[in-house]
């Protein structure tokens, strides 16, 4: 399992790969990453810029959420329950939904 300071390391590098500012990107948390990316924001499994990780807990995984939300990504904190425990983000685009 990853440290929050790990997730944050990967999640920074993908995005910085990807390119864009930090308001360019919406951050969250989720139990079911994959349902709120590709269900509920509309993200593209293919040709969108996504990437999610497994913090381990729900505690990590706000811990991860409040530090790319206070660097200006888009999203919100609170969200969630005991069993989230990914942190997601995606590159915004005409098509997503925030």
């Amino acid at each position: 399992m990853m440290t929050v300071f790990q997730v944050i390391s990967k999640i920074e590098q993908y995005m910085a790969i990807k390119g864009g500012h930090y308001a360019d990107w919406y951050v969250g948390i989720a139990a079911d990453p994959r349902q709120r990316l590709f269900s509920d924001h509309n993200v593209r499994e293919i040709g969108d810029w996504w990437i999610y990780e497994d913090c381990g807990n729900d505690t990590a995984a706000r811990q991860v959420e409040d530090y790319f939300l206070n660097k200006g990504c888009d999203g919100g904190p609170g969200g969630g329950d005991h069993a989230t425990r990914y942190a997601y983000a995606y590159r915004k685009a005409a098509h997503t939904n925030p």
